[in-house]
């Protein structure tokens, strides 16, 4: 849920006119900064995070987030926003060679050392979109991790409403209450990839990231049961975008409203002129090393939650941060998911690189809903279709063309992943689709059911084979 987390923050005033003023100096200084020579220069890299659940061997949670960090001991694995999420921040790599093999040994030695500590506190780790057996009532708002960032995070946002969260999600079970904290955020846990391109090649990646996302999204849902309700394939994307919601003219947790058409630096100052601060780092900038650290607006950027939004690093480059796949089911399931969403981003930047002056924006953004809802069942829109198309047909078409795009960059190992990505849409079987079937033929009481649920899916999923084959 962002960066900073051991920092104290002060109470902020909506629009307070200080935050502002650093905000916008911020967004001065990083148009310059993305001017420079040699800025983001280089190959495209990508980087990865990964959330995880905690909870006991009948699914209820564990609030021990912090111990198990402790234990594990390792820079990589690190708290997210509620005490039951952990994360591992896997090691940047270029997008060329064997990025993927390099991303599944990651991810396979991360969850060792995760499920490792979390034994030592009474924890499972579950990579999954939402846990089945989570219910309203583990999320008051005291489930937050007991870090600054995310009480101070709670307050602003409760504060700006002025009323409870309101969740309203359509589906089998409709899951309608009223919530006094974003602590429901801590329903949800993601699979995200990080983009690292030239600033001068920013907008092509970012549109082509937002005409992608829709069917990677569609044929790699893994969240359909929410505190045990039946809902969308992926849940996570209403769930967050209602928890995060502060009543603003722009919702701080949505897709997008249109097409990109400048730089990074134009979407940055989007998110300065439409999102009031939430929370302050006024603290004297430290010296270039040898960009500048912009540490208000990174901070600020962090607490506006597009499915995919720009990362500044002062390190030197520009990312594109797509936050919308889930976590789970397996190492292979995330890599297959990683190499079609970025091989399709790149196909798509090399051969319609106009999409802002040829393409109209609402179909895309629509087709991104109608995945997150339905999955592999829904209709999706892709330019230059005389209608929308079945979602399975269309990923099968789209399976080539992500692999075209990974060969362009020199990347080696994709086919056995695409190929999984290609079988999934075959078969209809995503995580989402074996969670529904898993819970519909289990024996017992609904809690009975969601936990049995969960212990097949814990099951299949240490196997490590990918889940179209369950």
């Amino acid at each position: 849920m962002g960066t900073q987390v051991s920092r104290q923050y002060p109470a902020l005033s909506p629009g307070d006119p200080a935050v502002r003023a650093v905000l916008s100096a911020c967004v001065d200084e990083v148009r310059e900064v993305l001017r420079t020579p040699g800025f983001g220069d280089g190959a495209p890299t990508i980087g990865a995070e990964f959330e995880m659940f905690l909870a006991d061997a009948s699914g209820r949670p564990r609030p021990v987030n912090l111990d198990v960090v402790a234990t594990a001991a390792d820079r990589r694995v690190v708290v997210e926003g509620s005490r039951h999420l952990v994360e591992a921040n896997l090691t940047p790599i270029a997008l060329a060679g064997s990025p993927f093999t390099a991303l599944a040994t990651e991810l396979a030695e991360c969850t060792g050392i995760l499920r490792a500590a979390a034994a030592e506190h009474g924890a499972l780790v579950t990579a999954i979109g939402t846990l089945p057996t989570l219910t309203a009532a583990d999320l008051p708002a005291d489930s937050l991790t007991a870090l600054p960032r995310y009480g101070a995070l709670d307050r602003a946002i409760m504060g700006l409403r002025g009323t409870p969260v309101r969740i309203d999600v359509d589906g089998v079970d409709p899951l309608r209450f009223n919530w006094d904290s974003i602590a429901i955020m801590g329903a949800t846990c993601s699979w995200q990839l990080h983009l690292a391109v030239p600033p001068a090649d920013f907008a092509r990646f970012y549109n082509a990231a937002q005409l992608a996302i829709g069917p990677a999204l569609a044929v790699s849902g893994n969240s359909p049961l929410p505190l045990g309700h039946r809902l969308w394939v992926e849940s996570r994307i209403p769930l967050w975008e209602q928890a995060a919601d502060d009543r603003a003219a722009v919702r701080r947790g949505d897709f997008g409203t249109g097409w990109l058409v400048g730089g990074a630096e134009d979407l940055f100052a989007e998110l300065v002129r439409d999102h009031p601060p939430l929370l302050a780092d006024l603290a004297p900038e430290p010296d270039p090393t040898p960009f500048p650290a912009l540490r208000a607006l990174r901070l600020h950027q962090s607490t506006v939650w597009r499915w995919n939004r720009p990362v500044y690093d002062p390190a030197g480059n520009v990312r594109v941060e797509l936050r919308a796949l889930p976590s789970g089911p397996t190492p292979v399931d995330m890599c297959a998911n990683a190499a079609f969403l970025l091989g399709l981003i790149n196909w798509v930047a090399d051969e319609l690189p106009d999409l802002a002056t040829t393409a109209p924006f609402e179909p895309v953004r629509t087709t991104f809903y109608r995945a997150a809802r339905s999955g592999l069942g829904s209709e999706l829109h892709w330019p230059g279709a005389h209608r929308d198309t079945p979602a399975p047909d269309l990923v099968r078409r789209l399976v080539p063309l992500a692999a075209e795009g990974l060969r362009r960059r020199g990347v080696t190992d994709a086919d056995p992943l695409l190929a999984v990505v290609e079988d999934r849409a075959t078969s209809g079987r995503t995580g989402a689709a074996w969670q529904i079937g898993a819970f519909a033929t289990a024996p017992g009481s609904r809690p009975a059911a969601l936990a049995h649920t969960l212990a097949r899916y814990r099951e299949l999923a240490a196997g490590g084979e990918p889940v179209h084959t369950w």
